[in-house]
């Protein structure tokens, strides 16, 4: 693993709500902010594109069919023929800014919708895309299942492992531990506003930030937990596509970034102001960690503790968009052996025969 320094920030921002388009023009801009101060690691909320579905949490099922139609129009395909996609990547190559981005995944020429995270590098390359395991509640409604194939952890041009979950899946303590079998280093956890719901008002914060902790100091890594908050489009939205609603309320949002042993690199940032929280990482402080812990090596008793993930793809493009480090970096390497790319500041199109 690399021994470098590098700054990394969680994107504490609202997209433009249910608006796919001016949602990546403004993912490009926070990416290009963040080439503009030096920071190589960009974690965005869950779903930012087009937006975390705050209505399935307002209105009866019936009254939200129409909504569900639009929310599957502006949720992003992961092909490639993915010009969406293809932006994104030309700009973290541009800027030299890897992402993890919290995305509506639409099933290439199909109905079907995940929750996922899309991994970007900073040479442009798509490490992979992961899919929540178990959508939350009402959330089921739009998602579906991801299956383990895509519960791993990708290996970076930094020279560290970087792997994510999106909002309660971080509960799914099996799940943390199949990153951490994987060797984790760097943790996105993608959150929305949890306390702008009702009911979750003055407990929300402390939920996001005891399974944060928990899963630096259990998993000896850096964790970047980013969430949006509700502005006056996700509100305006609601109330003229659907009527009004009284369960969501503007703010919110609870974005920080945490060392292994559980301090704040770069504290808490919550409310209506937007901001990158920003924090040097350091991965040499990971060898001083792991002499007293380390849960995928010396910790652990697997002669007591048996445990197994479950890698078999579910859905038909999971072999192609789960990616991972061996795959990534034949996907690179062959890339560059038949001259389509650079070694240095490449980006590799997507090629059939480099993902056999």
């Amino acid at each position: 693993m690399s021994q470098a320094k590098f700054k990394a920030a969680a994107v504490h921002a609202a997209p433009v709500y249910m608006n796919k388009k001016a949602t990546i023009e403004k993912t490009i801009r926070l990416i290009e902010q963040a080439g503009d101060q030096s920071i190589e690691l960009l974690v965005f909320p869950e779903t930012f594109i087009p937006g975390y579905p705050y209505f399935i949490e307002c209105y009866p099922p019936l009254e939200a069919v129409s909504v569900l139609v639009q929310y599957a129009e502006q949720s992003m395909s992961i092909s490639e023929t993915s010009e969406d996609l293809t932006l994104i990547q030309s700009a973290c190559k541009e800027f030299n800014v890897a992402v993890s981005l919290g995305i509506s995944e639409r099933v290439a020429g199909g109905y079907t919708l995940f929750n996922s995270q899309v991994h970007i590098d900073t040479n442009g390359a798509l490490l992979g895309v992961h899919r929540k395991l178990q959508p939350t509640y009402v959330e089921r409604a739009i998602w579906a299942q991801g299956s383990g194939h895509t519960l791993r952890t990708y290996r970076t041009e930094g020279g560290y492992n970087l792997g994510g979950l999106c909002c309660w899946e971080n509960t799914m303590n099996g799940a943390r531990q199949a990153l951490i079998e994987d060797a984790q280093h760097v943790h996105a956890g993608a959150w929305p506003a949890l306390s702008t719901m009702a009911g979750f008002e003055t407990g929300a914060d402390a939920q996001i930030e005891a399974l944060m902790k928990a899963h630096a100091l259990t998993g000896q890594v850096f964790v970047i937990c980013a969430s949006n908050y509700v502005d006056d489009t996700c509100l305006n939205w609601m109330k003229e596509n659907i009527g009004e609603q009284k369960y969501v309320k503007k703010g919110g949002g609870w974005s920080a970034i945490i060392h292994p042993f559980c301090m704040f690199l770069a504290q808490p940032h919550t409310g209506e102001e937007e901001n990158l929280v920003t924090a040097e990482i350091d991965l040499a402080q990971l060898a001083q960690v792991k002499v007293w812990v380390d849960a995928a090596g010396h910790y652990k008793r697997p002669e007591v503790l048996s445990f197994g993930v479950e890698k078999k793809p579910l859905w038909d493009d999971e072999e192609k968009i789960a990616g991972g480090r061996n795959r990534r970096m034949d996907v690179v390497e062959r890339s560059v052996k038949k001259g389509k790319v650079s070694q240095k500041g490449a980006m590799p199109r997507w090629d059939e025969s480099a993902w056999d």
